[in-house]
């Protein structure tokens, strides 16, 4: 499996992750275009393609923080679910990041959300805040009660969501 980073708006990979990214998760958790493209000229984020065989299977967005990483998105391709690459992704995440943190919805929002949160359980992941609100992406979103889950036990949860809050959703 490999992880490359994607550094411009203007590569080729950058039109085929928006398409899936904008169809795979709700209108509310997603940037628009300008600001999914603004990512690229922001020093804190990462954005890296997955590719497994040759194939692009799947992408990263991750915030750089003062003392953790936060994975803002985090997509297997549908055409590559259910193979466990979810997991070998996690992986790569675990070896380089020593905290990480992430957010997802509730697990009790429908099947889709219990198989994410068990997932991430199962890579090591554990529910740090159940009443955590991700901000509005912009005019006509909503904020959304989701939940925090983390590889590690944050000392000050406040100040990393402050930190969140400021550096991610600005």
């Amino acid at each position: 499996m490999e992880f490359l980073p994607i550094t411009s708006a203007e590569d080729y990979r950058v039109q085929d992750i928006y398409a899936s990214y904008s169809s795979t998760f709700p209108a509310d958790e997603q940037r628009d275009w300008n600001q999914f493209t603004a990512l690229f000229s922001n020093p804190h984020v990462k954005v890296i393609s997955v590719l497994h065989e040759s194939q692009s299977i799947g992408y990263l967005i991750i915030w750089e923080l003062s003392s953790y990483v936060f994975v803002e998105h985090f997509e297997v391709f549908e055409a590559f679910r259910s193979q466990k690459l979810g997991s070998h992704i996690t992986g790569y995440l675990f070896k380089n990041y020593p905290r990480i943190i992430l957010e997802i919805e509730p697990d009790h929002l429908g099947e889709d959300a219990k198989r994410r949160y068990s997932f991430y359980q199962k890579n090591g992941f554990t529910l740090i805040d159940e009443m955590y609100v991700q901000p509005s992406y912009g005019e006509g979103k909503k904020p959304l009660d989701l939940w925090l889950l983390a590889n590690y036990t944050p000392e000050h949860l406040k100040s990393v969501k402050d930190e969140i809050y400021d550096v991610v959703y600005h």
